[in-house]
C-alpha cells in the first residue's frame, strides 16, 4: 500500500506541475507533492534531505544562468542584439525565422538548453518588438523547440546528459562522432517542421530599418560574462567536472562587476529572477527519491537487460521511444533520474544508453511540461505577455517531435 500512495501523491503532483489547476505557479505542486510525502510518512526526512541534495548542482547551474540572463535583461543587451539581427533579417519574416533558429542552436549547444530558454527568450521577444512583428509568438516557439532538439550536440548541451551517464560520461572525442549524425538529423527535421507549421504566420511584415542602440558599459561587461561562462563550460565539461558551482560562480561575478562599475542596486536584477524555479526543481527531486523506494530503478534495469540480451536494436528503439513518452509523463529530469540510476546498474550497450539519453532529451518537445527547459521558457513566456496552452502546444509537439525522434533513433542506429 506504501507504494500506491508514492504514486499516487506523485502522479497527482505531477499532473498539478502539468496542468496548473487554479493558475498556480508549477512549484506549489512541486512542493506540496514533496510535502504530502513527508506529513504521510511515505519517506523519512532524511529521505527528503537526500532527494534535495541531490540537485545541488543542478541548483547552482541555474542560478547562475538566471543570474546571467536577468543581468543581460537589465542593461539591454537582448534590445542590442535584437536590433542588429532585424537590420540583418532585411525585412524578411523567413530569414529573421533562420536566424533566430540558428542561434538558438549555437546557445544550447555552448552553453545549455535551460540557458536558451532562459537568456534567448527574452532576446527574441525584444527582437520582435523592434521588428513590431504583430504575432510573435511563432519566432518564440523557436526557443522551446531547439533548446530540446540540440540539447545532446555536447554533453554540456543538457543537464540531463550528466544524470543520464553519471560518472561514466564519454570524453568529448567520443561523444561528438556519436552525437553528430543524430544531432544533426533532430535540428534539421526540427526546423523544417517548425517552419513549415508557422509558414502562414512567417507571411506577416517586419520592419525593416530599426534604429540600432548603443550598448553601455555594464552591456559589454554582460557579454563578456555569458561568453566566458560558454567557454568555462567547455572546459569544466571536457575535465568531467559538475556543471554547477562554475556557473554559479560566473553568474554572481558577473552581476557583481556590472552593478559595482553601474554603481547600482543589486534589487532590480534579483527581482526580476524567477526564484520559484528552484523549489520546482527540489520538489521533483523528492519526488524521484520516493519513487525510488517503490523497486522503480530495479524493475526498469532488469527490462532493459533482459531486452537487451535479446534484441539490442529493438531495445535500443522500444526504450528511446518509451522514455520520451515518459518524459512527457512526469517532466524529463525525473524520468531522467529514474532511467540514469537504471542505466547504470543494468550495463547495457552503449545504442540503449544513446537511445534513451535522445528519448530524454528530445522526447520533451511534445508537451510544454516536457522538460525543465520548456517550463523555464513557459516563465519567460508569460514575462513577455505572451500564452500558449497545453492543448495548442501539444498538437504542434506531436508534428514536431514524432518525426525528429524517429530520425534521431534512426540516425543512431545507422
Amino acid at each position: 500500500m506504501t507504494n500506491i500512495y508514492i504514486w499516487g501523491i506523485s502522479l497527482l503532483c505531477i499532473a498539478g506541475v502539468i496542468i496548473r489547476p487554479f493558475k498556480w505557479p508549477e512549484a506549489v505542486w512541486a512542493v506540496a507533492g514533496a510535502i504530502a510525502l513527508l506529513l504521510f510518512r511515505l519517506i523519512t526526512p532524511q529521505d527528503g534531505l537526500n532527494g534535495v541534495a541531490r540537485g545541488l548542482d543542478v541548483y547552482l547551474f541555474l542560478t547562475g544562468m538566471m543570474l546571467l540572463a536577468e543581468t543581460a535583461r537589465e542593461e539591454r543587451l537582448f534590445d542590442w542584439l535584437a536590433a542588429h539581427a532585424t537590420q540583418l533579417a532585411r525585412g524578411s519574416a523567413t530569414r529573421l525565422f533562420l536566424l533566430i533558429y540558428l542561434v538558438g542552436i549555437f546557445v544550447t549547444t555552448f552553453l545549455s538548453n535551460d540557458a536558451t530558454a532562459v537568456v534567448l527568450t527574452p532576446a527574441v521577444a525584444a527582437a520582435m518588438r523592434a521588428a513590431r512583428v504583430e504575432k510573435p509568438l511563432p519566432y518564440l516557439l523557436i526557443c522551446a523547440f531547439i533548446a530540446n532538439a540540440a540539447s545532446f550536440v555536447l554533453p554540456i548541451s543538457n543537464p540531463a546528459n550528466l544524470v543520464i551517464y553519471g560518472a561514466q560520461m564519454p570524453p568529448l572525442l567520443q561523444w561528438v562522432p556519436r552525437y553528430c549524425l543524430p544531432s544533426l538529423v533532430a535540428v534539421g527535421v526540427t526546423f523544417f517542421v517548425l517552419r513549415r507549421t508557422q509558414r502562414t504566420a512567417l507571411r506577416q511584415p517586419i520592419q525593416k530599418d530599426v534604429p540600432l542602440l548603443t550598448l553601455s558599459m555594464g552591456g559589454k561587461w554582460a557579454a563578456l560574462g555569458i561568453g566566458v561562462t560558454a567557454v568555462l563550460l567547455l572546459l569544466v565539461s571536457a575535465f568531467g567536472l559538475q556543471l554547477g558551482l562554475p556557473t554559479a560562480i560566473a553568474g554572481v561575478l558577473t552581476a557583481a562587476i556590472v552593478l559595482v562599475r553601474g554603481r547600482r542596486s543589486p534589487r532590480a536584477v534579483l527581482s526580476g529572477v524567477s526564484w520559484s524555479v528552484l523549489p520546482l526543481v527540489a520538489g521533483l527531486f523528492v519526488i524521484v527519491e520516493a519513487l525510488g523506494k517503490t523497486g522503480l530503478t530495479g524493475l526498469l534495469s532488469g527490462l532493459l537487460q533482459r531486452g537487451a540480451a535479446h534484441s539490442v536494436a529493438r531495445t535500443a528503439w522500444g526504450s528511446g521511444v518509451g522514455i520520451a513518452l515518459l518524459s512527457n509523463v512526469m517532466n524529463n529530469l525525473p524520468s531522467g533520474l529514474i532511467a540514469g540510476s537504471a542505466l547504470q546498474t543494468a550495463h547495457v550497450p552503449e545504442l540503449v544508453k544513446s537511445a534513451v539519453l535522445i528519448g530524454v532529451d528530445l522526447g520533451p518537445n511534445l508537451s510544454v511540461t516536457g522538460s525543465l527547459a520548456t517550463i523555464l521558457w513557459l516563465v519567460a513566456l508569460r514575462r513577455e505577455g505572451q500564452t500558449i496552452g497545453a492543448w495548442a502546444f501539444l498538437r504542434l509537439g506531436v508534428l514536431v517531435m514524432v518525426p525528429a525522434l524517429l530520425a534521431a533513433l534512426a540516425a543512431l542506429w545507422i
